[in-house]
């Protein structure tokens, strides 16, 4: 294992972000606060509770999640996209570092910043809602394991892109609805039995599900499923990657 490559790469894309620190910080805690004046108070005054959880406090996880993700994707995405469209990608390839390592540098970057970002918004919800975690080893876990699975993703969407409208094409139309869509603002149980049947085909639900368990310990979903569902995502983008390295796919043309 070539750490000294691990850690250029890393230092590299992180300095990157360090640089527009202020930007970094100030945008999701304004955005955070933005949600909580929105939904928090407008929609809050009209529901009290949820499964018996304020709502104020109940839409927190799926705050954390939208955020976590997008910027999961956003970073990696970027991350490895940006040498493609200068050429230096080449030089990474020829020089003595394996798939793994690039990963690894560029994946681990990525998800420290969505984790990074996640914690200040969790912060920052601290200022609006009382919050009692019920299980803290979990929620680090769930949120771990979400900036990485989604850094993952992001590094496949970098790699498949062509151009910079379509970097933000999937996480635009397609992510951020399913984040929508997946129970962020509300909780399963409330739709009719018909929607909540569709849902169950939305694969945040269990995400987010899970991530709020550890939260309040209510889910509308399993744990167990939730755990299952993140594991086999992480996995499946694992293999896509290690496929496209192995053929040189978007890559070596």
């Amino acid at each position: 294992m070539n750490l000294t490559a691990i850690r250029a790469i890393y230092t590299f894309e992180m300095a990157r972000f360090f640089r527009t620190l202020l930007q970094s910080f100030i945008s999701p805690v304004i955005s955070t606060s933005l949600y909580f004046v929105v939904f928090g108070a407008a929609i809050g005054s009209r529901i009290d509770q949820v499964e018996g959880v304020s709502y104020g406090a109940f839409i927190v996880p799926g705050l954390i999640m939208l955020t976590v993700m997008t910027q999961g994707i956003s970073n990696a995405s970027f991350g490895i996209y940006f040498p493609k469209f200068i050429g230096t990608i080449f030089e990474l390839l020829s020089a003595p570092v394996n798939f793994l390592e690039i990963v690894l540098g560029y994946v681990g970057a990525a998800a420290t910043k969505a984790l990074f970002i996640g914690i200040v918004i969790l912060g920052t919800s601290a200022f609006f809602v009382d919050l009692n975690i019920q299980h803290p080893l979990a929620m680090i876990a769930f949120l771990l394991l979400t900036c990485i699975s989604f850094a993952l993703f992001g590094f496949i969407i970098g790699i498949w892109a062509k151009n910079f409208e379509q970097l933000q094409l999937i996480p635009l139309l397609i992510i951020t609805p399913l984040v929508f869509l997946g129970g962020s603002f509300y909780s399963i149980s409330m739709l009719p039995p018909v929607w909540q049947t569709i849902t169950m085909f939305n694969p945040v639900v269990y995400l987010i599900s899970g991530f709020r368990w550890s939260f309040f310990g209510q889910a509308d979903v399993a744990i167990g499923f939730s755990l299952f569902a993140i594991g086999l995502f992480t996995a499946i983008c694992i293999g896509i990657i290690w496929l496209i390295f192995k053929t040189g796919w978007r890559i070596r043309s």
